[in-house]
């Protein structure tokens, strides 16, 4: 999951080399932690939050697909 939310994050961003994504336990339950350049935020959150909502519609199918339930924090 860390690897598909690097690899849309980066597809998104003007700085690719920049974004940081950091995965983290507890339980059954994956909490991954985005991090890009300040430029980019806008890029990869969207108008209205839609790239942000389409990125964690992905997530959540990779997600069931493992069995866990994941979430993820933009920084």
């Amino acid at each position: 999951m860390k690897a598909l939310i690097e690899y849309l994050a980066r597809a998104l961003a003007d700085h690719p080399e920049d974004v940081v994504v950091e995965e983290e336990h507890d339980g059954d339950r994956v909490i991954l932690h985005l991090r890009v350049h300040e430029e980019d935020k806008g890029r990869i959150i969207g108008r209205d939050g839609r790239c942000a909502n389409a990125i964690r519609s992905l997530l959540h199918v990779a997600a069931v697909r493992a069995g866990v339930r994941a979430s993820l924090n933009i920084e």
